[in-house]
């Protein structure tokens, strides 16, 4: 005889038990203020973790290099890349 796995029970019953827990309302209210708390720290942690990059690229973006070889490049193929779409089009 063949074991059957447990994991779909298991989240059977888990899923029972939330939708159980979530019916009162008090409930639902403090199930969405846990993951409004969460969500907001994550957030906090994710640009603290970026800021230092995000403000790299911000000063980047306002003032560009014109000795960086490989941003004048790509500057240039998307410059090219209308025109050469425009006459692509009208042949």
């Amino acid at each position: 005889m063949a074991r059957k796995s447990l994991s779909p029970y298991i989240l059977l019953g888990i899923g029972i038990a939330g939708a159980t827990y979530l019916v009162k309302e008090e409930n639902r209210h403090k199930a969405f203020n846990s993951v409004q708390s969460i969500k907001r720290t994550v957030q906090k942690w994710y640009n603290g973790a970026n800021s230092k990059i995000q403000e790299e690229m911000m000063e980047k973006a306002g003032h560009p290099d014109p000795f960086d070889q490989g941003d004048a490049n790509m500057v240039a193929e998307g410059a090219m890349y209308a025109v050469e779409y425009y006459n692509k089009e009208e042949q």
